[in-house]
């Protein structure tokens, strides 16, 4: 970074800098557009951030983000307890939950196997999922991963323990395949082969 760049300046551009999507460029246009806001906003955000650390937990049941402990989804009685959705983090459990249509628990794996990236099986949640499936009440494991080569490595190895370990729990995944209102000449070879795959019948 330029030397005649205040050291305050600098500072804070580094540290925007490690933020998903944001390279140095953009730190520092993020950086000048903060030194552009009235002192009370800086001031405040400053507070929000600071804070953030302070107020924020992981729901002990499904590893989400939630300033209380459980967290509300799964402190609800109302939802179902013997399904559990399995999702790589937190913001994909927020977009399940947001459409209405599962009424379910969830349990945040914490990320997907990925060799060439270090991410392992002791990167994963295991100990939290091994524990859910262990108190008895879960009947059915929805993997709810994705479809990208490290989500099926995943689902494999979370199935065969699953299978292993916790016989009478029956484990789903979500249904993959062709989008509705899209036509089949215009699909990827993937995606037609995972919609043959799992295909269902019409009654």
């Amino acid at each position: 970074m330029h030397d005649r760049i205040p050291e305050p300046l600098k500072a804070l551009v580094e540290q925007l800098s490690r933020l998903p999507g944001l390279g140095p460029k953009s730190a520092m246009r993020a950086a000048m557009a903060l030194l552009k806001w009235p002192e009370a906003e800086t001031r405040r955000l400053g507070r929000g951030i600071h804070d953030l650390r302070d107020n924020l937990h992981l729901c002990s049941r499904c590893g989400g983000l939630s300033s209380t402990d459980p967290c509300a989804v799964c402190s609800d009685t109302e939802r179902a307890r013997d399904t559990l959705c399995l999702v790589t983090e937190w913001d994909s459990m927020l977009t399940l939950d947001e459409g209405g249509f599962y009424h379910g628990q969830y349990l945040i794996l914490g990320g997907l196997l990925a060799p060439l990236e270090r991410m392992d099986s002791d990167s994963l949640d295991m100990d939290r999922l091994v524990k859910r499936l262990g108190e008895g009440e879960v009947h059915e494991l929805i993997l709810a991963l994705g479809a990208t080569l490290e989500a099926e490595n995943t689902a494999s190895f979370i199935r065969q323990m699953v299978r292993r370990q916790f016989p009478a729990v029956r484990v789903s995944r979500l249904a993959q395949g062709i989008p509705l209102g899209a036509e089949v000449k215009f699909m990827d070879k993937e995606t037609l082969r995972q919609s043959l795959q799992f295909r269902q019948d019409l009654s």
